[in-house]
C-alpha cells in the first residue's frame, strides 16, 4: 500500500474514533436498556397486554413502572418475568 493512502487512511479512522467516543455514566447507560427492553416488551405484547393503546407510542423512562405494570396485569409469566426485570 502507498505511503500517502496509508496516511490518508489512518487520519480517516483517528477522525471517526475521536467523534465516536461519548462518555456515558452508570446510570445512564442503565436507564437506557431499560427503555430498550420496555420498547421491545410493549412491541412483543401489544396484542394480549396493550392492544388498546397506541401502537405508535414512545416508550419513555417514565413509561417503564407503567409497561411493567400492565404486563403483570393482563399478560403470560413469560410478560411476568419480563416486568420482573424492568422493575430491577
Amino acid at each position: 500500500m502507498d505511503r500517502t493512502i496509508r496516511t490518508y487512511l489512518s487520519e480517516i479512522g483517528r477522525k471517526g474514533g475521536r467523534k465516536s467516543r461519548r462518555t456515558l455514566s452508570t446510570a445512564d447507560a442503565r436507564a437506557m436498556v431499560k427503555v430498550r427492553e420496555a420498547q421491545r416488551a410493549f412491541i412483543r405484547f401489544k396484542t394480549s397486554c396493550f392492544w388498546s393503546f397506541d401502537p405508535t407510542i414512545k416508550i419513555t423512562l417514565q413509561d417503564v413502572p407503567w409497561v411493567a405494570e400492565q404486563l403483570r396485569k393482563h399478560g403470560s409469566r413469560t410478560a411476568w418475568e419480563i416486568a420482573n426485570s424492568l422493575c430491577r
